[in-house]
């Protein structure tokens, strides 16, 4: 087999393979043999009929189509290896000359879009430039009001409900006259917005036992975006109320005798998350770098495609604006994963099965899964290779910044490996249960 590449464009390539017939026979021969296995010859035997009875009966060319179906796959993959290209989707074949006849050989063109060839720079020692690390006491009090609602109650009130109260409702979305959704006893946290659009509204002046009629658009299921007329039957309101700020207060929610104490430790998680907050902005910002330094082109009917698919998904066709939002966001996407595999080839970055189960178990706590799930429906998506691609990458970048010299906006230097560091749990004690037989937030319906 000889094949020769022609480049098209910078990420579009065109094969021209040629296939000997000498090389091809044994192809020919074994769909000879598949279908005189699988037709009924008067005066042959089944598996036993010569070529030239099946090119009578069928003609040549059903032997060629059945002889190519298996072969051709074959062939243009070993014609990709031996000329080191990396296809990008599915390939345009163009069968130019085909063995109808004897002795002919097999000649035929791919076209399909590869990973780009581009040029990567020096990287080590590249400067990046983040914030300055800062702590405001706003910072530290989110988290005491964090650890507040943690050990807070929540207790029934005989008041009209608003923003900030936990309620419990019963919840119907109807579509043309047409039950789509519907909820019974779900707690619901009024100002989280975490269900319906105008939810927050029409609940807000109501008490206990009324009902609430408006519409809103559904968020989710087969009718998204659809407005639907909502019932909402309210049936309880309580409000959180919180922990004295004392020493008792300290003792019960952390390893800590003191309200001092407590506080100076916040503090410290503040500052600490600051230092992570460094770490993600150094390693984006050092790749913003790393895609400015480097030239590199993407395929362009790639890109259509996907932002189509995306938009289509989103029925967003007509928004001009966002496709341009979408288009900028899916180039840099597929420059930074071309950027990323150089990056990894060149510095022989290796995956090992610890890196790879960490990375599996991160991911599926992010989609609220069981990690031994995760990983049993990636293996049977055939994800698991994408998986190793993606740590891959994110070892790859971290080599970089590894030898990046970092300094803040006032020119400090920035210690990555408190940066990078993951943020330390706070030690607390066990949670009380709430004066209340409803969770603080539960499952969303899901058209709603």
């Amino acid at each position: 087999m000889k094949s020769a590449v022609e480049k098209v464009s910078p990420t579009r390539v065109k094969l021209s393979v040629e296939v000997s017939s000498e090389e091809l026979a044994p192809r020919l021969d074994a769909a000879y043999k598949a279908i005189g296995a699988s037709v009924n010859i008067p005066g042959f035997r089944r598996g036993k009929v010569p070529p030239r009875i099946i090119d009578q009966r069928f003609g040549r060319g059903t032997v060629v189509q059945q002889a190519l179906d298996e072969a051709l796959p074959e062939y243009y993959t070993r014609a990709m290896q031996e000329n080191d290209l990396r296809p990008l989707g599915q390939p345009e074949l163009n069968l130019t000359e085909l063995p109808v006849e004897a002795g002919k050989d097999l000649k035929f063109d791919a076209e399909v879009d590869v990973v780009p060839e581009f040029e990567l720079p020096d990287l080590s020692g590249i400067e990046v430039e983040v914030d300055p690390l800062e702590v405001s006491d706003e910072d530290v009090q989110v988290r005491l009001d964090a650890l507040r609602a943690r050990f807070g109650t929540l207790v029934g009130v005989d008041r009209p409900a608003a923003e900030g109260d936990f309620t419990s409702i019963d919840l119907k979305a109807v579509v043309d006259g047409e039950e789509v959704d519907s909820v019974t006893g779900v707690s619901y946290e009024i100002g989280s917005g975490t269900m319906l659009e105008g939810l927050d509204e029409a609940l807000i002046g109501h008490v206990a036992g009324d009902t609430i009629e408006f519409q809103a658009p559904l968020a989710g299921g087969d009718r998204a975006g659809q407005t639907a007329d909502i019932t909402v039957v309210l049936h309880s309101v309580k409000e959180r109320q919180l922990p004295e700020l004392d020493d008792e207060f300290a003792q019960l929610a952390s390893q800590f005798d003191t309200l001092e104490e407590l506080m100076a430790d916040l503090r410290r998680q503040a500052e600490q998350g600051a230092r992570l907050e460094q770490g993600i902005q150094a390693r984006d910002r050092l790749l913003d770098k790393m895609l400015e330094l480097t030239d590199i082109p993407v395929p362009e009917n790639l890109v259509e495609a996907e932002v189509h698919q995306h938009l289509e998904q989103e029925n967003r066709l007509e928004d001009d604006e966002h496709r341009r939002e979408v288009e900028e966001s899916t180039r840099k996407a597929m420059k930074t994963q071309f950027l990323l595999d150089a990056l990894a080839a060149r510095e022989d970055v290796q995956v090992g099965q610890n890196e790879l189960v960490e990375y599996i178990m991160m991911v599926s706590q992010q989609y609220g899964m069981n990690p031994n799930q995760f990983a049993q429906q990636l293996d049977e998506q055939g994800q698991v290779p994408a998986m190793v691609a993606e740590v891959r990458r994110r070892k790859a970048l971290a080599t970089v910044l590894e030898q990046a010299v970092v300094r803040d906006t006032e020119g400090n230097p920035v210690d990555l490996d408190q940066a990078t560091g993951d943020e330390p749990e706070q030690a607390t004690a066990e949670e009380p249960a709430e004066d209340t037989d409803e969770p603080a937030a539960e499952e969303e319906p899901s058209q709603a």
